[in-house]
Order: C-alpha cells, then sequence, then structure tokens
C-alpha cells in the first residue's frame, strides 16, 4: 500500500502584465515551483503584457509537499531576467477544491522575506535545573537553504530567542546545508507561556543580514511531552509582511487539480481488473455490458481522464486492441450516418486518441519533425486569405519594389504545396515505421468500419474514419501546436502560427478526403486544391498498405521491437570531464549524445556513432539536481550508480535548460525506482581537495546532507505503466458513478431493492454487473481497513527525521 500524490497544471494565459521593457512590452514565462523546487518552464511569450501558453503538464510527487507556486517573469538578454509576480496555491487551498482550482488569481509582489526554503534539525528538552527547570535547545543542521548571495549560497547562522534573550551559532560560510552542532540553555519560569522562536539569517559583512526563515514552538507543549527532535521546516516571518496592491501586477489563468490515491496491493485490484478484461475479451455479446455502462455513466467532464485509464489498464494486460475494437463496435451500431461517425467526444474518440499519444508519438516525430523544424527555421510570411494579407510585412528596401497582393497570394501558396507535399510524402514512406498496435488497430477499425457501410456510395467511409483519427485528432494539433507534443522547445511566432494554422487545415482537407462540405468553408484555400487532391490519392493508397499487416506479421514485429530495448529518453547532454590532480586540477564538461533504455544509460559521439554503456539501470542508486555554485553552471545533474565492482560512482551530466533537467531526472528515476538499495539522502555538492563543497563535510563517505527525491516526476506518454494506479484510478471513477449503476442494476433485476448484491456465486456469475457492485464493495472495505491502519500523522511542523 502506498500513498500517492499527483498534479495537473495547466498555465493557460496571462493578462494585463506591467512593461518590464523599455520599449513598454514584457516578454513574459512561468516558473513552477514545489516547495521552492524549480519543476517546469513555460516558453517565453515575446513582446506581450496578454501571453497565452496554454502548456499542461503532470507532476508526481509525495504526499507530505506543502505548496506550489507559479512565478511570471521577464526574460532578458543582457541581464538577470525580470521577476514580475507570483501566484502561490498550499495544499490545503487545492484540496479544498476536489475537482481543481480554476480561474483567474492576481499576481502578487515577491516578497524576500516570504521566500523562505528548507528545514532545520532541532532537538529541544526540558531537563532539570539547580534552582528551576531548564530548556535546551540542541541546533544541529540545515537543509536546502535560500542561497542568498551572489555565489550561489549562503553564510547562515541560527538565532535562538526566549524571553527577551538571545543567542546565536557560529557562522557558517557558502553553504545551504550548514552544520553546527550547538546546544543552548535557558530558564524555564513556572508555568511558562512565552514562545522559543529559532530563525535562521544569512550573514552579511556589508549590507543587512537576510532572512531565512524561522521555526516557532510553543514551550508550554514542550513541557509536556519533555522532548523533541526531528526536521523542521522554516517558515515566512508574517510579521515582516507588507501590504500590497493585488491587480496592478497583472493576474495569471491557471487550471490545478491534486489527486491523492491510495493505492493497494495488486491482489485487491485483481478482481477488477479480471472483470473488466473478461467483459473485453467477449466483445460485443458480452454478459453484462459493462463497458457500455462505463461509457453511458461518463460525464463528458472527466471522459478524457477515464479513457486515458481505461486505455492504460488494458495496454497493461495486452488487451488494448481489443478495447479499442469494443468501443468501434458500440458507436459503429449507434451512428447511422456515415458523416458523423466518430466526430463526437465519445468514449471512443477520446480513448483512441490517448492510444495514439501513448503509442505512436516517436512515430509522429519521425514523420512531423522535419517539416515543423523547416517551418521554424524558414520563418516566411505565409497568408491566403486576401482579408488578411498584409504586404508591409513583405515589402522589400531599397532598390527593389514592394510585392503586390497577387504575389504574396502566389509566393504563401508556394510555399504550403511545398511544406504540404513534403509532410505527405513523409506520411508514405513511414508505413515500416509505424507501430504493429496501431497498423493492427487501424486495420481494425478499418475492416468494422467497411463492413457497416459496405455500399460504394461510402466507399471512402473506412479511409475516413481512419484519418479522422490520424489527421485530425493526431498530426493536425501536433503541427497547430508542436510545443504542447514536444516537436519544439518554444511556442512559434505568430508569423510561424499563421503557417502551420495553414499547413493544419490542408492536412484536414486531406484527411476529409477532400469532400465538397470541406472546400466550401473557406474558397480561399482553393490554391492548395491540385496538391490536396493528390494528397487524397496518396493518403489512401498510405492507408491501404497501412491496414494490410496479418497477424504473423504483427506478431514478428512486435516481437522485433521487443528484442530491441526502446529509447525511455535521448539527446545531447554535457558529461563533466576531470584534468589533472591536486590543486591543478580542473574540469570541463563535453558533449556527447545519450540514450536511457531499460536496461542502461549508454553515450556516443554522434546519435548514429556506435553507443557505449556508461551506467547499467540495475546500478543507479539516486538522479539529483547539483548545487550551482558546484560548477559555476546551471542546470547539472548526478548520476550516483555503482560500478562492476561495488563500489559507489558519480556521473555529473549538464542540461541545456531546467525543462531538459526535470526531464531527465524524471526519466532516470522511473526507470530505477524499483532498485534496490536507492539512497535516501546525498551531497548536492561535490567533493572538491578535501571536503564537500555543500556541507563542507571532511569525509568523503559522510551520509548525504540533503534527502533525495526519487518521488517528483514529471509524468510523460511514454511512462512505463503502472498496473496498480491505473487500477485504483478507475475503481475511483466506478465508485463515484456506484448509484447510478446501482439503479441500472435495479432496473435490470426487474426491481430488487436498490443497494442489494447477490450472493449466490452462480447467480452473481451470470450478472456481470452485480459482479462489479461486489467488487467495488470490497475494494472500499480494503481501504477502510488500510486507513485504520496507517499510523496519526504527525503535526505540520515537524517533520520525520531522515538520513
Amino acid at each position: 500500500m502506498a500513498k500517492r500524490s499527483s498534479l495537473s497544471i495547466r498555465i493557460v494565459e496571462g493578462k494585463n502584465l506591467p512593461a518590464k521593457d523599455i520599449t513598454g512590452s514584457s516578454d513574459p514565462y512561468c516558473i513552477v515551483k514545489v516547495d521552492n523546487e524549480p519543476i517546469i518552464r513555460t516558453a517565453t511569450v515575446w513582446k506581450t503584457l496578454c501571453p497565452f501558453w496554454g502548456e499542461e503538464y503532470q507532476v508526481r510527487m509525495p504526499p507530505t509537499f506543502h505548496a506550489v507556486a507559479f512565478y511570471v517573469m521577464d526574460e532578458d538578454a543582457l541581464s538577470r531576467d525580470d521577476v514580475i509576480g507570483k501566484v502561490c496555491l498550499t495544499r490545503d487551498t487545492l484540496a479544498s477544491h476536489p475537482k481543481g482550482f480554476s480561474g483567474w488569481a492576481h499576481l502578487t509582489e515577491v516578497n524576500p522575506d516570504e521566500e523562505v526554503q528548507g528545514e532545520i534539525h532541532l532537538r529541544l528538552e526540558v531537563v532539570p535545573g539547580t534552582r528551576a527547570r531548564r530548556l535546551r535547545c540542541s541546533v544541529l543542521e540545515a537543509r536546502d537553504l535560500a542561497p542568498k548571495d551572489r555565489n550561489g549560497a549562503s553564510d547562515p547562522f541560527v538565532r535562538v530567542r526566549y524571553k527577551g534573550r538571545t543567542q546565536e551559532t557560529s557562522i557558517v560560510k557558502k553553504s545551504c546545508y550548514p552544520r553546527w552542532n550547538e546546544t543552548f540553555e535557558f530558564e524555564l519560569g513556572e508555568g511558562a507561556t512565552e514562545e522559543l522562536c529559532v530563525e535562521a539569517w544569512d550573514w552579511d559583512l556589508v549590507s543587512r543580514n537576510d532572512f531565512l526563515g524561522k521555526v516557532v514552538f510553543n514551550v508550554q507543549r514542550l513541557g509536556a511531552v519533555q522532548q523533541e527532535e526531528g526536521w523542521f521546516r522554516l517558515q515566512p516571518d508574517q510579521s515582516r509582511s507588507h501590504q500590497r496592491d493585488e491587480g496592478n501586477l497583472g493576474s495569471l489563468h491557471l487550471e490545478v487539480r491534486l489527486r491523492d490515491e491510495t493505492v493497494l496491493p495488486s491482489a485487491c485490484y485483481q478482481p477488477l481488473v479480471q472483470l473488466l478484461c473478461q467483459e473485453v475479451k467477449l466483445g460485443n455479446q458480452g454478459p453484462g455490458q459493462l463497458i457500455p455502462l462505463i461509457e453511458e455513466t461518463t460525464s463528458a467532464e472527466c471522459r478524457q481522464d477515464v479513457a486515458t485509464n481505461l486505455l492504460k489498464l488494458f495496454l497493461g494486460q495486452g488487451l488494448a486492441k481489443d478495447f479499442l475494437d469494443l468501443l468501434f463496435q458500440l458507436e459503429l451500431g449507434r451512428t447511422s450516418e456515415a458523416n458523423t461517425l466518430f466526430r463526437s467526444n465519445s468514449l471512443a474518440s477520446k480513448s483512441m486518441e490517448s492510444f495514439l499519444k501513448v503509442a505512436g508519438m516517436r512515430y509522429l516525430h519521425g514523420v512531423l519533425g522535419p517539416i515543423i523544424d523547416r517551418v521554424f527555421e524558414e520563418k516566411k510570411y505565409v497568408e491566403l486569405d486576401p482579408s488578411k494579407v498584409e504586404v508591409k510585412d513583405v515589402g522589400c528596401s531599397g532598390l527593389h519594389r514592394p510585392q503586390t497582393e497577387a504575389e504574396v497570394l502566389e509566393q504563401s501558396a508556394q510555399t504550403l504545396r511545398g511544406h504540404l507535399g513534403a509532410l505527405l510524402g513523409e506520411l508514405c514512406r513511414s508505413v515500416r515505421a509505424c507501430p504493429a498496435v496501431v497498423r493492427s488497430t487501424f486495420r481494425q477499425l478499418f475492416q468494422r468500419v467497411r463492413e457497416r457501410f459496405p455500399s460504394a456510395q461510402h466507399e471512402n467511409v473506412p479511409f475516413i474514419a481512419v484519418t479522422s483519427f490520424l489527421c485530425l485528432r493526431f498530426f493536425s494539433p501536433a503541427i497547430m501546436s508542436p510545443k504542447l507534443f514536444h516537436l519544439r522547445e518554444r511556442h512559434a511566432d505568430a508569423r510561424t502560427s499563421r503557417t502551420l494554422l495553414l499547413l493544419a487545415k490542408a492536412v484536414q482537407n486531406v484527411g476529409n478526403m477532400d469532400t465538397p462540405a470541406s472546400r466550401a468553408k473557406e474558397t480561399w484555400m482553393e490554391p492548395l486544391q491540385p496538391t490536396v487532391h493528390q494528397g487524397v490519392a496518396q493518403l489512401k493508397d498510405f492507408i491501404t498498405k497501412l491496414v494490410d499487416i496479418e497477424e504473423k506479421e504483427e506478431l514478428e514485429l512486435q516481437q522485433t521491437l521487443s528484442l530491441q530495448a526502446p529509447p525511455v529518453k535521448e539527446g545531447p547532454l554535457f558529461i563533466h570531464r576531470t584534468k589533472g590532480k591536486g590543486p591543478l586540477m580542473s574540469s570541463s564538461f563535453k558533449k556527447l549524445y545519450f540514450s536511457l533504455t531499460t536496461e542502461a544509460l549508454s553515450f556516443a559521439k554522434t546519435p548514429s556513432s556506435k553507443k557505449s554503456a556508461l551506467i547499467k539501470l540495475a546500478n543507479i542508486r539516486a538522479a539529483e539536481k547539483v548545487e550551482e555554485k558546484s560548477f559555476g553552471s546551471s542546470h547539472v545533474m548526478q548520476v550516483i550508480y555503482t560500478d562492476d565492482t561495488g563500489r559507489p560512482q558519480t556521473a555529473y551530466l549538464q542540461c541545456k535548460c531546467v525543462n531538459e533537467l526535470n526531464q531527465w531526472l524524471s526519466a532516470l528515476r522511473k526507470v530505477s525506482i524499483n532498485n534496490t538499495g536507492l539512497l535516501g539522502s546525498y551531497h548536492p555538492g561535490v567533493f572538491r581537495g578535501d571536503k564537500w563543497s555543500c556541507c563542507h563535510q571532511r569525509d568523503r563517505t559522510d551520509r548525504g546532507c540533503d534527502k533525495t527525491r526519487s518521488r517528483v516526476t514529471l509524468q510523460e506518454w511514454n511512462d512505463p505503466l503502472d498496473h496498480d494506479l491505473e487500477a485504483q484510478l478507475v475503481y475511483r471513477h466506478l465508485l463515484g458513478v456506484e448509484a447510478t449503476l446501482r439503479e441500472k442494476h435495479q432496473e435490470l433485476s426487474g426491481g430488487t431493492e436498490a443497494g442489494t448484491v447477490p450472493v449466490d456465486p452462480g447467480e452473481a456469475a451470470k450478472d456481470s454487473l452485480a459482479q462489479l457492485l461486489q467488487v467495488l464493495q470490497d475494494l472500499r472495505e480494503a481501504h477502510s481497513s488500510s486507513s485504520a491502519s496507517l499510523p496519526p500523522s504527525e503535526p505540520n511542523c515537524l517533520l520525520e527525521l531522515q538520513t
């Protein structure tokens, strides 16, 4: 049993931001921090005060996190980026919105006294004294303090205050992970009610000291327990906060949802999984028709989530194709008009969308990647709509005359014809590159539609059924928003966005088989008509070859792919190299091409070069960030592992941005999550000379000074399947519609009292809905038992001591 928390984050847009540049505009982007740990950076939207991002993220983390903060920044090329403002949502705030927080939030000013982070390790005791009891406070160490100095560290000391008396620790220079091990005593009066205040500060020689956070204790409560020790989270000083006028810094539109799940052992979910798999295996003639019932009781609001969870559950059981085939049959059974087939947001459409993203994302990158890169690199002005042509944007200077509107339209049509032709050519050559499971699913879809609409007038309907998913719901959205499909790191500018939109419209026209209805919508697309008409023939030939896959060939392709460990993550990184020894030692980073599979992390000089294994996956013990001051570089991570002789080693790898850093960390953590010997602590610095740069300890084998964050990961479409979590999410949805299912059971059983379930096993076996209700009841009881066995939660400020 495990508790898991996840955040669904959508950063929509901002409005009325203040101008930070001399041009009267800003270049805004967002940084998302969970407990002061940066995990997401959006793309920069240039020269605007009302940016639109529309970026979505899924973050998994331990259930002990406290807050998520959104910082809106202004990017500057020559100086440090400006902070515009922030929005902070605490865990309690998110928990009070079960359906998620959604709406506009005012940006507030970033106050340095509130920007605290880290924890402090204290031991508090009440001991007898000669005249009266004494309060003993041992300040042991701290971790993850805010770096306040330009060198990327702080010079922390601790100030302990009680009853007007103040004592201070020594100053630890250049460290965010200081160790003091100093003890202070105060005399306790009878019935003492004063508070003990422990404050962390950053010492500065010239300017005033910077506040790092504080912890306040109730001495009366401490007197009752006599002793308390642990890691305490540093809190901001609310007395230093000043009033600000909300709204002057603009607003941020957010959609954030917190999901807490208690995942039971696998055996608890087996009855539910087996029941659903049995229904799918029986197909459309199943006895209980559970899948149709689930579709009927699923609201439009949560249909995408339910579709994704069901699809992943059946993918884990090897039944994704059968599940989708059942949905195809259900959709075809209630469709009378061919032109409305798969056009609604049904469970079939949503499940197929998720399936293509899970199984076909690498294929999409292979087909669209070169075309998208070419559009971004050319940056040509393209416009086909005469009412939107702006000749001044393409006019020539000097001796050349400006282009006329007709010339602009002709040049734009020529550019789009080139892009569309290249895309269709790439697509037609990609039949063998398409995953076997995707091809066989499209084959099943093609056959089902042809059986349902066999007449000659519906000759194109099976092709349109395939393109409705492949072109309209997969390729076209990726062309319009390449950033959201990880095809590009940044959003397109206005000119490139228009080119991509027109290209996506052309792809949709080809996918619709160039029907008169699609041509009539936008007559100004007529210049592309010859290419579109030719593309229809190419696309039909492509689909014919795509679905021409026999079961034997499908199995052979799957076996071939299973012998090759598919890359979980790949791309260029910089690996740290150390040269020389002693005082002459120097370090540098060398660029190599890395590939992470389910077997090893390997590298090569180029993507096509022979790869050398660097780290075996089973030997990884931790993947964590490195302090910026360690190498004077940002976005460095360390992979801690053991070599073949069992000795601990560390590889330092540098990424080019915070997003790439977190993506690599997430990938490494997810593939090694079940390794034995994972570390609970690590050193965020490096061992240089004779000590660690983070905590200044001189023993190289000394325990780590910070806790590892192996449970903090970004969710990706190619993540390893988590069978128990998907089963829990399906159970959670069914539990929400249990009342409706019971009403349906009562209706089918001819008036049996609501809430009752057949107890005779033979009768229950004939009634799949009754079995489902019994399974839900058993799972509910299992959750109740697990909740009762959980230890009581600790106070919010006190964290378990972790070493």
